[in-house]
């Protein structure tokens, strides 16, 4: 056995050193259920996702491949790990106060490994190269999200969405293993790199896409399969839905999008005409949904629900400029959704407070915690010359090269409306007065790392993208 194989492995071997160390640094602390003493700190699994965020980076072959080519290897998938480490990095200094109130404090251990699990598995995903790696992937990153999602097991708010989201995803998991297996019965073979010479895009292989985009569907919420984000997205935790809204929604994206390029390419007119709809009912129907929105954890939900559309803008195009704005996309969406949701967490951890009308008047007793939601807010809309501005510029111009002209000015028209109920939050802390405002308060020193690294990812990847766009009007691309 050629045991060299596994060093295209190093992100994958690296997280499983950290969730060892950390299951038996949790097994052997044997916490006190009444103190709490015993339990480790917040600083070491931070510290060790650190480290292996700067493995991930490290710099390998141009491409490689492991386990007979079910694995496989690029600097690209090497690149969508490490901004997946890094939010989930930023998701465990959001976690420390929530963490440490008592119902958690014993729990840490199990939210840690939980989440970890969930990561190893969209690394999985991300690297796989045939249906079976892919799908154990899936199930991997699925099963110990529902756990996390049901993680306040004294909340019923919290149950019922962990029920939820378990139910519709092992139904979303059985369609989309139906799809592969109508695959598997015209081609003979789950391999990626085999697949396109076998598509020729008959009844049956039609059939497989529409369960496989369904299946899909599911885990980046579009519509129609979105009906759970909502209620899951309001009763898990708010660390939890932060997680769940990024890191599960840019693997599932990246993934989507190289299997409809190595796998679905000779049917790439069926999938643009799904996707079209797709797309358009996605963006359209969640944004007239944000609007009636009260409780601002449905709020962002709907927001997530059009964010997604915008993310399959730049898989449809199907070309190396639609990856690279995929990448760039979700990086910029990681921190701008994660910055958003630090403040929802910071403010619901000090205040129990999470309706847009407690929001009112939020600048006049904590105006950094009002600045920075304005950032990540207005980085969502895509108001220059934040980053999601570029972002959304990099994938309307992939689409539209890859001619969804249509399609673009779809978006466009709905970028606007979507202007309207991100300011409704900004009109809150900012104009909008209250008798009883959201009091004072400080916020812990793992929190504030976290606030500032989203601050500085919206303000930095502006910049870059200020760049890059200027790059491409001198190249004239």
């Amino acid at each position: 056995m050629d045991y060299s194989q596994f060093l295209h492995m190093h992100a994958e071997l690296s997280l499983l050193l950290v969730i060892v160390v950390l299951f038996f640094a949790d097994l052997f602390m044997c916490p006190d259920k009444k103190s709490g003493r015993g339990t480790f700190n917040t600083a070491l699994p931070v510290i060790l996702l650190a480290i292996h965020t700067v493995v991930t980076l490290m710099p390998g072959s141009e491409s490689g491949e492991a386990f007979g080519g079910m694995y496989l290897y690029t600097p690209m998938t090497s690149v969508m790990k490490a901004i997946l480490s890094v939010g989930t990095l930023i998701v465990f200094l959001m976690a420390h106060s929530w963490l440490k109130n008592e119902d958690n404090l014993v729990k840490q251990g199990e939210f840690y490994l939980l989440t970890l699990s969930t990561l190893l598995g969209m690394f999985f995903m991300i690297s796989s190269g045939h249906f079976l790696m892919f799908f154990i992937g899936l199930e991997l990153a699925s099963v110990p999200m529902a756990a996390l999602v049901a993680f306040d097991k004294r909340r019923f708010e919290s149950a019922e969405a962990g029920a939820k989201f378990i139910l519709l995803a092992l139904f979303s998991s059985a369609l989309l293993l139906y799809g592969v297996s109508f695959i598997y019965g015209t081609c003979g073979t789950l391999y990626f790199n085999d697949l396109a010479t076998h598509i020729d895009g008959s009844l049956v292989q039609i059939l497989a896409l529409t369960c496989f985009i369904a299946g899909m569907g599911f885990k980046i919420s579009l519509v129609p399969f979105h009906l759970w984000t909502a209620d899951t997205y309001e009763g898990a935790p708010t660390v939890v839905t932060s997680y769940l809204s990024v890191m599960s929604k840019g693997a599932a994206a990246f993934t989507l999008l190289v299997v409809l390029i190595k796998v679905f390419a000779p049917m790439v007119e069926s999938w643009d005409v799904a996707f079209f709809w797709l797309v358009t009912a996605s963006i359209t129907i969640a944004n007239i949904f944000a609007v009636r929105q009260k409780n601002l954890k449905r709020f962002m939900a709907f927001s997530a629900i059009s964010q997604a559309g915008y993310v399959i803008l730049g898989v449809m195009s199907g070309t190396a400029q639609g990856m690279s704005a995929l990448v760039f996309y979700l990086l910029v969406y990681l921190v701008a959704n994660l910055g958003a949701f630090a403040v929802l967490n910071v403010v619901e951890q000090n205040s129990g407070k999470i309706g847009m009308d407690d929001y009112n008047g939020l600048y006049q007793t904590n105006p950094r915690l009002a600045f920075l939601m304005t950032l990540c807010l207005f980085s969502l809309a895509g108001i220059p010359p934040f980053a999601g501005f570029f972002s959304k510029i990099f994938v309307f111009m992939s689409a539209f090269h890859a001619g969804h002209h249509v399609l673009v000015l779809i978006a466009l028209i709905n970028t606007v409306i979507s202007l309207y109920y991100y300011l409704l939050i900004v009109k809150a802390m900012y104009i909008k007065t209250s008798d009883a405002p959201i009091a004072t308060f400080k916020s812990d020193a793992y929190t504030r790392v976290g606030l500032f690294l989203c601050m500085v990812g919206v303000f930095l990847l502006g910049f870059v993208g200020v760049y890059n766009y200027l790059s491409t009007i001198n190249y004239g691309i």
